[in-house]
């Protein structure tokens, strides 16, 4: 194939259905073709958010039907509650700490299908659960799939270049996080039509757990399996054969070969040519390859880096960088409010318009728009993060990433403090006033969401699914943490809102004089 023969990627809309542009130094797509799905990176693209998607419909299945029959059926009280949804979080914290070095080590594909599998287990057993205790063992070994979102970024990263990564890793973790929205319809909707085929209220949300999460989850886990691939170089272990990495090795960096990778000697990088790569695209039937002649067009470590298995040097020198703690914190107070809020929003409403005739379906229905908004929102984060890279590199997506977070603080701030005063003097907010800031929260939350793993792929690129576990295990700790504010100061105050809102303006000020790499 000679380089100077192929035709450059379409822009705009037209790239959705393109053939994919590729790049010889790292084999990843510079565009997004994702309506054409005769090829690897769109069909791994799909999977992607797919499987995380699914993962909500277990791990957030059961706050859609807490307020009323599963808090009635196991008498629970609104500290249990709150309890519950605590440690639904839990075990996704350490799990999230553990799957990063896993995906470095065998691909994550393969960790993303065996995360669905064991988490559909404890999502069998949901309907089991007869007091406060059950819940919280199953809660929390269910919360095993919101590691789901470590292999869901760390794929894509593995595919698409660092033009469109933002908006790639946006695009699947927004879709991913729209499930917390589709799943408050769907299990609302499934509960109701078991209700209407006359089974009692008990067995209805019993039944909903084994009719729609369990067999989804292993669906889609042989979807993984079966259709997707590990990496753009193929087997996971052949991951270092690119051109990048021979670059890499040349420019001091020193690879860390996977253990079944030895037996074929570093030698083999001598044999990474330009010739090679162009053959691994017509070989993948990739009909276009990004061109390039020198070195000099290598601007980012993005475009050389590969995942390596975590060392105890490497883990030291991620732990010791401050790009670590950047996008780690910030994520912190945006999606671990996310989480806080996807949780316990119909709750609240619950509590806040019970007495207008608000009932479980209905404030369900309205908490589920926080959810959906991901659709849009959070690829939008994204895709603003690769605009902004074009001219300012990766300070740009910082500044992006924080001026989002600052604004969702400050509204949180503005809902709190107009709930409490209303509370205080007897009167009931105004629905259509607090469902606009809760949309308002939720823009600025979920873009911040995507603007900050459009910036996580420039932060220790070499261990990118260890640093997508760090930022992403402090996501879930945000959640916790947050969780425990509402548990502490429970609504129909608007306390904990204005008290969060305080501490994400705070800490995202305090994330200012950070800086970044290219």
């Amino acid at each position: 194939m000679a380089t100077e023969e192929i035709p450059v990627a379409k822009g705009g809309i037209a790239s959705l259905w393109a053939e994919p542009v590729i790049s010889k130094y790292n084999l990843k797509c510079s565009n997004l073709p994702i309506l054409n799905l005769n090829n690897p990176y769109s069909i791994n693209f799909h999977l992607s958010w797919l499987a995380f998607l699914v993962a909500f419909l277990s791990w957030f299945a059961f706050p859609p039907l807490m307020p009323e029959a599963i808090a009635e059926d196991l008498h629970l009280s609104p500290a249990q509650i709150a309890n519950s949804n605590v440690i639904a979080l839990l075990a996704t914290l350490g799990v999230r700490l553990v799957i990063g070095p896993l995906v470095d080590r065998f691909g994550p594909r393969k960790v993303m299908a065996w995360l669905l599998v064991i988490g559909a287990i404890p999502s069998g057993l949901a309907g089991t659960a007869q007091n406060a205790n059950h819940l919280y063992a199953i809660r929390f070994f269910i919360g095993i799939l919101g590691g789901t979102f470590v292999p869901c970024q760390a794929w894509t990263t593995c595919f698409f270049d660092k033009n469109v990564v933002g908006t790639a890793n946006a695009l699947v973790g927004g879709w991913g996080n729209a499930g917390g929205g589709v799943t408050f319809v769907v299990m609302i909707a499934l509960f109701n039509r078991l209700r209407e085929d006359g089974l009692s209220a008990s067995a209805s949300w019993r039944a909903s757990f084994a009719i729609v999460p369990v067999p989804i989850l292993l669906t889609v886990a042989v979807m993984c399996f079966v259709f997707g691939t590990d990496h753009p170089a193929g087997k996971w272990s052949q991951r270092h054969n690119t051109l990048g990495t021979k670059i890499a090795v040349t420019r001091g960096h020193e690879m860390i070969l996977d253990h079944d990778e030895e037996t074929q000697g570093s030698g083999d990088l001598e044999k990474v040519d330009e010739k090679d790569m162009e053959k691994k695209a017509d070989d993948a039937a990739i009909v276009t390859v990004v061109p390039g002649d020198t070195e000099n067009e290598i601007t980012s470590e993005l475009d050389i880096a590969v995942n390596e298995k975590l060392t105890t040097k490497a883990a030291i020198a991620i732990l010791t960088n401050p790009l670590t703690w950047l996008p780690a914190l910030a994520y912190l107070t945006t999606f671990g409010f996310e989480l806080a809020i996807d949780a316990g929003l119909a709750n609240v409403i619950f509590a806040l318009y019970k007495k207008d005739g608000m009932g479980q379906t209905n404030a369900g229905y309205l908490a589920s728009v926080f959810g959906l908004l991901n659709i849009f929102t959070r690829p939008f984060g994204g895709y603003l993060g690769d605009v902004v890279y074009k001219r300012y590199g990766a300070p740009g997506k910082k500044y992006l990433t924080l001026f989002c977070g600052f604004t969702q603080g400050a509204v949180a701030l503005a809902l709190g403090l107009y709930v409490q005063k209303k509370v205080e003097s007897g009167e009931t907010p105004s629905l259509a006033v607090f469902m606009v800031l809760i949309v308002l929260i939720a823009i600025f939350n979920e873009m911040g969401n995507g603007a900050n793993f459009s910036l996580v792929p420039h932060c220790n690129p070499y261990s990118n699914g260890m640093m997508t576990g760090i930022v992403g295990a402090f996501g879930n700790l945000g959640g916790i943490f947050f969780a425990l504010i509402f548990r502490f100061q429970p609504s129909p105050q608007g306390k904990p809102w204005w008290i969060c809102g305080i501490i994400i303006m705070n800490v995202h000020l305090f994330l200012i004089p950070y800086r970044t790499s290219t």
